[in-house]
């Protein structure tokens, strides 16, 4: 109803599109928004389009062809003239609406307003500055493939469709921000994909009422995941098109937002994000031990600082085998501070090597690990073995192939070491069991987050702890709920 109302009708009366046009865009007072007025075959016309989005050697071309017109040749309907003759281009539309052409205009493509005519012309001649699609650093592999996601959407979706051939691809477009009128779109395969669940997704991103999408996918993250204190990721992000579209063949429903390069799956679980293209790059023997290896690094990055905390400050938990394990002498400061000191350091650098030029991360990593590392043990802030399990749980961390996995499980690991140095045995049995509660909890769009651990399912969980051969692995996962499971 609110759209009806808003609606600007284009007129025949040139004058009245063109004033209404440049108060709209702006065009005295932004350099960039540029208004062009023409005459070709006996027509007053007017041309907008924002500089930098065009390209200029196809309206060069149009325009050439439009110089050459005898009045005639737009007779006896102009529209369609202009359309289907005269304007040999591919991406050509109409609108009626101004204000939609001024929200058009600004998106990039070129509006043409003919006098008499009661459209306006949108030529979609626009091109964006983008850089080439090299290889995501956050989800490199051996071998396999090297390109990946850009921050254009018409670029994401070409890589998309350039794996997946299939005739049911679809790619739904979409329009979020009041302002900003980001470009979102919806990739899935409709006769795979669970169709309600599309359409909730659909429902959820039509109901996003703001401004803009500054920080691009991770607002809309915001909006429909809605939990804004659970540090545990229940979408999953990927910059690799291979990726996406083996998860697309599964009966995930992606998420494509113009301006960021990171794609959403939906719905995805815990162990999504432990899931990593290398493992399908080898053998299925040797993907399977790379899954190992990387679960262990996980668990290890989680449970190792809190056990050896509470093995070191309670000796009598330690059969004699194991009485080597805790500090050779005590330090100057308790070993709860040196942990989180060091974690508090640790992100430090972290953040630090983001903000540091390339060519310097290196020598910022020497200084970290010689100089502070190795004076804090010599002074006494730090043990020796403190500085061994943290380096195994830090290793960890970087083992997880998901980001936002491993700052989730950072918290975690941090909450259960002051819970075991507060309660000791039961506080470290009670952080874990209530961890586990928590994970169970979770919900992704209506899919248990620890599926098919709980609810329990033996083939997927098999497939899961154990990298599967690809025949196998073409199995959709039930809780999809795809429409033919095994076509």
């Amino acid at each position: 109803m609110d759209n009806e109302t808003k609606k600007v009708p284009v007129h025949r009366n040139l004058e009245e599109n063109v004033d209404y046009m440049r108060e709209r865009l702006g065009v005295d007072k932004s350099f960039d928004v540029i208004h062009m007025d023409l005459e070709y075959a006996g027509k007053k016309m007017a041309l907008f389009m924002v500089d930098g989005f065009v390209k200029d050697d196809i309206l060069h071309l149009l325009m050439k062809l439009l110089s050459r017109l005898e009045p005639d040749q737009l007779e006896p309907d102009p529209l369609e003239k202009l359309l289907k003759t005269h304007l040999p281009y591919i991406e050509l539309d109409k609108s009626e609406d101004l204000d939609e052409t001024v929200d058009t205009v600004l998106a990039g493509p070129t509006a043409l307003l003919v006098e008499g005519i009661r459209y306006a012309i949108i030529i979609d001649a626009r091109t964006y500055p983008v850089r080439s699609p090299d290889e995501p650093d956050l989800e490199r592999v051996v071998r396999g493939s090297r390109d990946g996601y850009v921050e254009t959407i018409v670029f994401n979706t070409a890589l998309t469709r350039r794996r997946i051939r299939d005739r049911s691809l679809r790619m739904e477009y979409l329009s979020i921000g009041r302002r900003s009128k980001t470009d979102i779109c919806l990739c899935y395969l409709d006769d795979i994909a669970d169709k309600s669940r599309v359409e909730t997704l659909k429902k959820h991103l039509k109901k996003i009422d703001t401004d803009g999408l500054p920080m691009a996918e991770k607002t809309i993250e915001e909006y429909l995941c809605g939990r804004h204190w659970n540090p545990y990721p229940t979408i999953r992000y990927t910059e690799r098109p291979d990726t996406a579209a083996a998860h697309i063949y599964e009966g995930h429903i992606l998420v494509i937002i113009d301006g960021s390069p990171s794609v959403m799956i939906t719905p995805a679980t815990f162990w999504h994000h432990l899931q990593h293209a290398e493992e399908y790059r080898q053998k299925p023997l040797v993907g399977a031990y790379l899954r190992m290896v990387r679960f262990i690094a996980v668990i290890a990055s989680i449970f190792i600082l809190p056990l050896y905390y509470l093995l070191s400050t309670s000796p009598d938990l330690l059969p004699e085998t194991l009485a080597f394990i805790g500090p050779s002498e005590d330090g100057a400061i308790p070993i709860l501070i040196q942990f989180l000191i060091a974690e508090v350091g640790i992100d430090m650098l972290r953040m630090a090597a983001i903000h540091t030029p390339t060519a310097l991360a290196t020598a910022l990593g020497l200084v970290a690990a010689i100089l502070i590392g190795q004076v804090a043990v010599e002074v006494g802030l730090f043990s020796y073995e403190v500085v061994l399990y943290l380096a195994v749980a830090a290793i960890g961390t970087f083992a997880t192939p998901s980001y936002e996995l491993s700052l989730a499980n950072r918290i975690f690991r941090i909450v259960l070491l002051v819970s075991t140095a507060i309660f000791g045995v039961k506080g470290y049995v009670a952080g874990i069991t209530i961890w586990i509660f928590y994970l169970v909890r979770i919900d992704s769009f209506r899919i248990g987050y620890l599926w098919p651990f709980f609810p329990f399912s033996a083939r997927p969980l098999r497939d899961i702890v154990l990298r599967s051969p690809i025949p196998l692995k073409n199995r959709r996962p039930t809780f999809l709920n795809p429409q033919d499971p095994d076509r």
